[in-house]
């Protein structure tokens, strides 16, 4: 290959070349318009958003709860035996 010169070489161009002969395409843009976006959140994910948010949280609950279980005396047998009872209730 033999080069002789910058003389045939071009500049950078864009996508439509300053060699294309074609007229440029029309811009307008559509008359109708198209169906709108739409963004629909479970009732999980607002309850989730809620929770991150700082939402419906009883301190004074919290408080007790983290409390009993420091102590010791959160689980008791009672609380036991209705959680396994709603647990097989669950599975059928």
């Amino acid at each position: 290959m033999q080069i002789q010169g910058s003389s045939q070489v071009h500049g950078v161009h864009g996508v439509k070349s300053p060699h294309s002969s074609r007229a440029p395409a029309s811009t307008s843009r559509p008359t109708s318009a198209g169906p709108a976006d739409q963004l629909d959140i479970s009732p999980a994910a607002s309850a989730a958003a809620s929770a991150a948010d700082g939402g419906d949280i009883r301190a004074d609950l919290v408080a007790r709860v983290r409390s009993e279980i420091a102590n010791g005396t959160y689980e008791t047998p009672e609380k036991l035996d209705s959680a396994l009872s709603n647990l097989l209730n669950e599975l059928g």
